[in-house]
């Protein structure tokens, strides 16, 4: 038997390796061809040269962040920045089960297609495994129907991860209103009648931010608030405990669950910004001291 799995685990990964060989066979004889061919008028090019920075780009990001994450599935501990808002989730919610009062969670008032939705919902589950371990209460309105049932069933699967299938309560995660200024009246009336311990708002907020923010400090609440809008941020940093800004609402999942594929695609994104960034700086220097050919490397 052993022979037999050494014979397929064998053949698998040697025709993984003719694969790989075709593949870059194949791109860099027709990578050839445009070259050689690039200036006759009767061979209409595959391949654009002049777009060659782009697809370089792209191949550095992409090795950057197959790097990372070959690295982080091999148990490799990679460094990501501690940040403060998210180290202070658990304070929250141990300080919501001390007092005995629920948690509110809201997604934001974008539609389920919206990546920072997708990113609050994500969060969300973290939190979710959290109060589900420490038996606390866990309020989510929704200003979506479709954001609701997926929040539901991230809800469901949390409790399950945490062994407390029983302490799931579906009632607890509703739909209020589509529109924005009712949904925030709901919220509110919510606010002050539940007094909830702890407040999370990640996701899109528009004018109601500061509303939402206001009435859950009026109640006591440590308020925790993430969004990548830049309009909003000052009424969140005004009125919240704490407050992701702009790009580390995205880099919360990965921070919160360790998730390997996460945190490698994270650090292996930080690590090609950086090497953009190089490249920008030096162009800026190899400009200023006349050498204008460094232009034509960048343009798109």
């Amino acid at each position: 038997m052993n022979k037999i799995k050494h014979y397929f685990r064998g053949g698998i990964v040697k025709r993984k390796v003719k694969f790989k060989i075709s593949f870059y066979f194949i791109f860099f004889y027709f990578l050839l061809i445009q070259i050689v061919f690039a200036e006759t008028p009767e061979i209409k090019p595959w391949l654009n040269l002049d777009k060659l920075n782009n697809l370089l780009g792209v191949i550095i990001l992409t090795l950057c962040i197959t790097w990372f994450i070959y690295h982080a599935k091999r148990g490799k501990e990679l460094y990501v920045r501690r940040i403060a808002g998210l180290s202070a989730v658990d304070e929250a919610v141990g300080r919501a089960t001390e007092m005995g009062k629920p948690v509110l969670y809201i997604t934001g008032l974008a539609d389920i297609d919206d990546i920072q939705t997708l990113t609050s919902l994500s969060i969300l589950g973290y939190i979710a495994q959290k109060t589900a371990e420490y038996e606390t209460s866990l309020l989510v309105p929704c200003c979506r129907s479709i954001v609701m049932s997926t929040a539901q069933e991230v809800v469901k699967e949390s409790h399950l991860k945490a062994a407390r299938p029983d302490t799931y309560r579906r009632d607890n995660i509703y739909y209020l209103s589509d529109d924005q200024f009712g949904f925030v009246a709901g919220v509110d009336g919510i606010m002050l009648r539940e007094k909830p311990a702890a407040n999370f708002y990640f996701g899109k907020f528009y004018a109601e931010s500061l509303i939402l923010a206001e009435t859950g400090h009026s109640t006591g609440a440590i308020q925790i608030a993430g969004t990548a809008e830049s309009t909003q941020l000052p009424f969140f940093v005004a009125a919240c405990d704490y407050t992701l800004l702009g790009e580390e609402l995205y880099a919360a999942s990965a921070y919160l669950s360790k998730n390997p594929l996460e945190v490698g695609s994270l650090k292996g994104q930080d690590v090609g910004k950086f090497i953009f960034l190089l490249a920008i700086i030096l162009g800026c220097i190899l400009v200023t001291f006349k050498y204008d050919w460094i232009i034509n490397l960048f343009k798109t």
